[in-house]
């Protein structure tokens, strides 16, 4: 399928799933309460300045361990990173090609300080850890709730204790075969290109193949080339779920009564990015997002309104910081369709 109308059927796709997310937001809204919402919302006050920050130290986490994944000579400043996290999220989430141009737009926005090669395998790079990390997040979140369910002595509903146990069992299969593709290096580019020639849809040339051999090369090799780099960029992907926890005990000690424990703070966080991860083509999560966190949160035996209001006010964080990022991409000229058509970042 030309690329073009792969796109238009995403970009129809993400409508269709945007319509139905807000349909759900509304109906979830209205079942449980429009008042019981506000007032929670109304709660966080100014203290939605201090959320705000949090999300901008998120960034800063990702930002830097990006920098940090760049071959020298080549040098990444984290002041421009952060600029082009920020930018990339932008059109990541408020539009429904997700990463298919939110990723590419971070290149784009660092093209000037950086050329496209090192910027992409870098950026492949930090994405690995970065996924790995989201992988270990939920399964521990997962096994959490189980634990959290067990000591409570009220077994969780059969459905969400079989949807935890397989999440965690899933998991742990991925990081064994990560671990095995780090262990072989299978040539993956080569053997995926050999599949498409049998099918008679390859296309592509030769300086193209050979970057995307390098940039498989150079992730396979990064841990044995730049080990004193790993135990950082490890505790810059930790870093960005801890603040997560933290976002998420501050909203929930705002709006709740009692404050809430730790450990709830991060079951809901880990929730968050399950649904994150499965929804990504849906612009900000909408619907999907307050159903999931309302379901946590339901679980842990806060209600239903906790969780709805933590997805708005989620929801309101990741829209100031859109604007900030479209205001970035407005004064560098960029855009989805832009970034889209560069045949160096999508080629």
């Amino acid at each position: 399928m030309p690329p073009t109308a792969s796109r238009r059927r995403t970009s129809a796709l993400g409508l269709l799933t945007a319509l139905a997310g807000t349909a759900l937001f509304a109906w979830l809204v209205w079942k449980v309460g429009p008042a019981e919402i506000w007032t929670g919302f109304r709660q966080i006050g100014w203290n939605l300045s201090w959320i705000l920050v949090l999300g901008g130290l998120r960034f800063l986490m990702r930002a830097t361990a990006w920098a940090l994944c760049v071959e020298p000579p080549y040098r990444l400043p984290v002041a421009d990173a952060f600029n082009a996290v920020v930018c990339g999220d932008a059109l990541g989430n408020a539009t429904p090609l997700g990463p298919i141009v939110g990723e590419p737009a971070k290149i784009a926005c660092v093209r000037h300080q950086l050329p496209v090669a090192p910027a992409l395998t870098a950026l492949a790079i930090e994405n690995v850890f970065y996924t790995l990390s989201v992988a270990a997040m939920i399964a521990a979140g997962a096994g959490a709730l189980l634990f959290v369910g067990a000591s409570r002595g009220a077994a969780l509903p059969a459905a969400f204790r079989q949807l935890s146990e397989v999440t965690v069992a899933t998991i742990f299969v991925i990081f064994a075969v990560v671990a095995w593709v780090l262990w072989r290096r299978p040539r993956m580019i080569d053997r995926l290109l050999r599949l498409r020639a049998v099918s008679g849809s390859t296309q592509g040339r030769a300086s193209k193949l050979d970057r995307l051999r390098k940039v498989e090369r150079d992730v396979f090799t990064f841990a044995s080339r730049r080990k004193g780099a790993l135990v950082p960029l490890v505790l810059l992907e930790a870093g960005f779920h801890a603040l997560g926890v933290a976002e998420k005990h501050l909203t929930l000690w705002l709006i709740l009564p009692t404050p809430p424990t730790l450990l709830t703070s991060f079951i809901v966080e880990a929730s968050d990015r399950f649904i994150t991860a499965a929804f990504k083509f849906v612009p900000f999560q909408v619907g999907v997002g307050e159903v999931g966190t309302a379901l946590a949160t339901q679980l842990l035996g806060l209600g239903a309104a906790p969780g709805i209001t933590l997805s708005i006010v989620r929801k309101a964080r990741m829209g100031v910081w859109a604007l900030v990022g479209t205001a970035l991409l407005v004064r560098r000229g960029l855009s989805a369709r832009r970034v889209l058509d560069d045949p160096e970042l999508n080629g």
